[in-house]
């Protein structure tokens, strides 16, 4: 299905294409990325008069709009489902998927961080913290064991090119609704009977 992407920061930009080509050829995932991600504040996002335009942009290109915040430390079910009223006030007749990633995008990195070892400058023994959607400041964790500092545009695609989804899946709640969206989203919409 022809999707246009809407994402929060810079390093999804690059990282989120990537990540969507992997789930297609891993887990034959139908979705196919239209153009580049669309970046767009978070705070913009969630206004009718800012969503509005991207997602009238969106159905002349596109079949569905997937929408990836972080949510930091708002919930994500109601940061999601703020985004998604928003969303189905300006889209009608436009499938829209909502994804927050609990706290930020990197914590799926800290959920599958052993499939990171000795990669993008971490150490090869690293541990995955014991529940990786509760650190705060996944970027400040992942900087603090690399040799450089990390940085969302170099090091955030490269490292979901290397993320093991399984593992990644096994220890984050909100990359499980990432993968069960998307594989909802690779289907027919469903007709009320």
């Amino acid at each position: 299905m022809k999707t246009f992407v809407v994402v929060e920061g810079q390093g999804e930009e690059t990282a989120v294409p990537v990540l969507l080509r992997r789930l297609k050829v891993e887990h034959g995932v139908s979705v196919e990325l239209v153009g580049r991600p669309w970046r767009e504040p978070r705070n913009r996002m969630m206004k009718k008069e800012h969503l509005g335009p991207i997602l009238q942009v969106a159905r002349a290109r596109a079949e569905a709009v997937l929408l990836i915040l972080d949510a930091d430390d708002d919930c994500v079910v109601e940061l999601a489902g703020l985004a998604r009223t928003v969303a189905d006030e300006v889209a009608t007749g436009l499938r829209v998927v909502v994804v927050a990633a609990v706290r930020e995008f990197e914590a799926w990195f800290l959920a599958g961080a052993h499939s990171l070892r000795g990669k993008r400058g971490l150490p090869v023994d690293l541990e995955r913290p014991a529940n990786a959607e509760t650190i705060r400041d996944a970027k400040g964790w992942l900087s603090e064991r690399m040799r450089n500092r990390y940085s969302p545009t170099l090091d955030q695609p490269a490292l979901t090119a290397v993320l093991d989804l399984a593992e990644a899946q096994a220890h984050s709640r909100s990359f499980r609704k990432l993968m069960k969206e998307l594989s909802l989203l690779g289907q027919p919409p469903s007709r009320a009977s």
